[in-house]
């Protein structure tokens, strides 16, 4: 660990003992979603302008609209003001849309769409919708590959493995009756086997007519999100899965993203570094995505007695949460330079909806708000 992480580390230990960073920094966004809100309406944001703060927006979502619905709950969970509670209700009915959509995505989607509004005195609309999207993505389910394939709803070839297709999806298989559970466990081993069978892991692979796999070009290895994506699945595989095998994967996640060297906030690139590829802009919305994975990892590491693992997990998730409060979030409560698409160049130093959402999810496990597995 480098000089400028131990000083994050102590700095987060001493906000936490005599300070209340995380609170308010999850105020600070809270109030920018609230502000969204009003700007968008009935639409869904998607990135916004780093100079203006205006946002780009789509009328259903694409494949962020869960990542929205989730922080319009976690603004009710957070104010108790029932007024919050029906805007977060009606965002995720819209959400019905994408059920029956030919997209692994459907996990970012339904799932990050609905847990927050389980629980006791829950939203029984989120809990209807959440099961027929269970329901639809099993049926989506290939056996014989082992997957949910990507599927054809953003173009380009349909049977792919990728890691974004694994958050979310894992949980959502596994709440299916009638062989869910299976067909949760084999996409998530399926992926993992694929994406860690390179050094750095390769995102994603296209099914051959020999029933082979091969690397596809795009995201290339070295993409930002990769670990993060698995990492989430492996938790809710821990979770809701209770095969403890998963704990090598997520070792073997943690430790790529941990080693020495390895940036706190990863790099967004077209492929992976070194090789006089300079690195690309930060990425701070797979840094949020990796806060929540560790933490989630942290609390079941707890469970299953491996305390001093836990206690590692939970010092890197709060130390990337630290670091993207003081040195990534503007006053307006933006969690700024996100990247949605290095290679094309698409909103390459952005606010992104999916980066508030994590960042905005960690900052509530970090202060209580939420509890790491909510189902």
């Amino acid at each position: 660990m480098g000089k400028a992480d131990d000083q994050v580390q102590v700095a987060a230990g001493t906000a936490s003992g005599a300070g209340d960073w995380a609170g308010r920094a999850l105020a600070a966004v809270l109030e920018r979603v609230a502000r969204t809100a009003d700007e968008v309406g009935a639409r869904f944001p998607l990135h916004a302008d780093p100079e203006t703060g205006a946002w780009t927006t789509t009328g259903r979502g694409s494949w962020t609209g869960g990542c929205w619905a989730g922080l319009l709950w976690l603004r009710a969970l957070s104010s108790g003001a029932p007024e919050d509670r029906a805007a977060a209700a009606r965002c995720t009915e819209r959400l019905g849309y994408w059920t029956a959509q030919d997209t692994a995505t459907r996990g970012l989607v339904l799932w990050y769409g609905t847990a927050l509004a389980a629980g006791p005195g829950g939203d029984e609309a989120a809990a209807a919708l959440r099961d027929r999207a269970a329901r639809a993505c099993l049926a989506a389910y290939e056996p014989e590959w082992g997957v949910v394939p990507w599927g054809g709803a953003f173009g380009g070839p349909r049977l792919l493995a990728r890691a974004d297709g694994v958050p979310g999806l894992v949980p959502l298989l596994a709440g299916a009756p009638g062989g869910g559970r299976a067909a949760a466990y084999g996409h998530l081993t399926r992926h993992l086997a694929l994406c860690l069978a390179e050094d750095p892991p390769r995102p994603a692979w296209q099914a051959r007519p020999d029933g082979t796999w091969a690397a596809y070009t795009e995201p290339a290895p070295g993409w930002s999100r990769t670990a993060g994506w698995l990492l989430l699945g492996v938790a809710d595989g821990l979770w809701h899965l209770r095969e403890s095998e998963l704990w090598e994967a997520a070792g073997q996640l943690v430790a790529l993203r941990t080693a020495p060297g390895a940036a706190l906030v990863p790099p967004a690139q077209d492929g992976p570094g070194g090789a006089g590829q300079p690195p690309g802009p930060p990425d701070t919305s797979a840094a949020a995505i990796e806060a929540v994975a560790a933490l989630k990892l942290a609390a079941l590491a707890r469970a299953a007695g491996r305390g001093s693992e836990g206690d590692r997990l939970t010092r890197w998730g709060q130390r990337i949460l630290h670091r993207l409060s003081v040195a990534h979030l503007s006053p307006s409560g933006a969690l700024r330079d996100g990247c949605y698409d290095a290679a094309r160049g698409l909103a390459s130093r952005h606010e992104l909806v999916w980066g508030d959402f994590f960042f905005a999810w960690g900052l509530a496990l970090r202060t209580g708000l939420v509890e790491p597995f909510t189902m």
